[in-house]
């Protein structure tokens, strides 16, 4: 039996959650991480060494790192699907997993938590700014590329639209003025339209 550690509000546990469902897992799911607690303890540490969440225990198999979970899942379990056969073709949605974490994640993530997590006095201004300046043009490229292709990867939803959905989701519904970018709005409607996708994109933006 699969089990899954993390609360739902995390972007990461978004990730692999929405994974899972993807591919039809059946699993039971524990909140940890944030008011949860849970991470600091001997047995999650044993788990995780880095107290962070998500972590999957997949029948003994043992595993942290939001998109190590996804690929994993994609590739048990979505051959052909989420995880694409050719190679090249792979590769062409998988770059976006890297490119979720280090470029769309830390330009975006102060103005998520300063707007959403952050009481408004205590907010910095111009933090929550200068992070939403540093993410408009990230959210161009994206736009841009969405213009020509239905989803990350090209034709097929595949894993790198599952690690960059959650982060997407919630640039889209932080309380801040955006630029409309009409192709990364489509492509966000389309891909939280899926049913897998309830897990994440049903709930509130916290």
């Amino acid at each position: 039996m699969l089990t899954i550690w993390g609360r739902m509000n995390s972007l990461n546990v978004q990730k692999a959650v929405w994974a899972a469902e993807e591919v039809g897992l059946a699993y039971t799911r524990h909140d940890a991480g944030g008011a949860f607690g849970v991470v600091d303890t001997p047995a999650y540490r044993a788990m995780n060494p880095n107290g962070l969440v998500p972590v999957i225990d997949d029948d003994g198999f043992i595993l942290w790192e939001s998109n190590a979970i996804v690929r994993y899942f994609a590739a048990r379990h979505g051959a052909g699907r989420l995880w694409p056969n050719d190679p090249a073709q792979r590769a062409l949605s998988d770059r976006w997993m890297d490119w979720q974490c280090t470029a769309f994640y830390p330009a975006y993530h102060i103005a998520f938590h300063g707007t959403v997590r952050t009481p408004p006095e205590k907010r910095d201004p111009a933090a929550i700014a200068a992070s939403v300046a540093k993410t408009e043009p990230l959210a161009e490229l994206l736009d841009t590329h969405l213009a020509r292709n239905a989803y990350l990867g090209g034709d097929m939803f595949s894993i790198g639209d599952i690690a960059v959905g959650p982060a997407v989701h919630r640039w889209l519904n932080m309380p801040v003025q955006r630029k409309p970018r009409p192709h990364l709005e489509a492509w966000h409607r389309r891909v939280t339209a899926r049913p897998s996708a309830a897990c994440f994109a049903s709930l509130p933006v916290t």
